[in-house]
């Protein structure tokens, strides 16, 4: 097997960029669902961002996407339904794919 200088295997490296890719995915996919949800709540500029900044961080309590479900759930009470956030949050995983890959290309 060949090493770089690191001491790192060409598969090692590409598991590391391609989590890398993944946790930029998933953050970009928040974001999104922190900007929509911000949307229904009524917040504009700076508070819509900062809104989206904590669904990010929701993200970070446990492994998988349940504990951003969860906070926007119980933050859209009577303005989407546990089904429509799901629907959008996979909706915004194939948005932020697509853009997190554009960017990566460009590279």
């Amino acid at each position: 097997m060949v090493f770089d200088k690191r001491g790192v295997s060409p598969h090692e490296a590409k598991h590391s960029r391609d989590a890398e890719l993944d946790f930029k995915v998933t953050v970009r996919r928040n974001k999104l669902a922190g900007l929509w949800a911000a949307e229904l709540l009524g917040l504009i500029g700076q508070a819509a961002h900062d809104y989206a900044k904590q669904v990010v961080h929701s993200d970070f309590d446990e492994p998988g996407e349940e504990d951003v479900v969860r906070k926007l759930d119980s933050d859209l009470k009577g303005k989407a339904t546990l089904h429509e956030i799901r629907e959008k949050m996979s909706h915004f995983l194939h948005v932020a794919r697509d853009q997190i890959m554009g960017e990566h290309k460009k590279d």
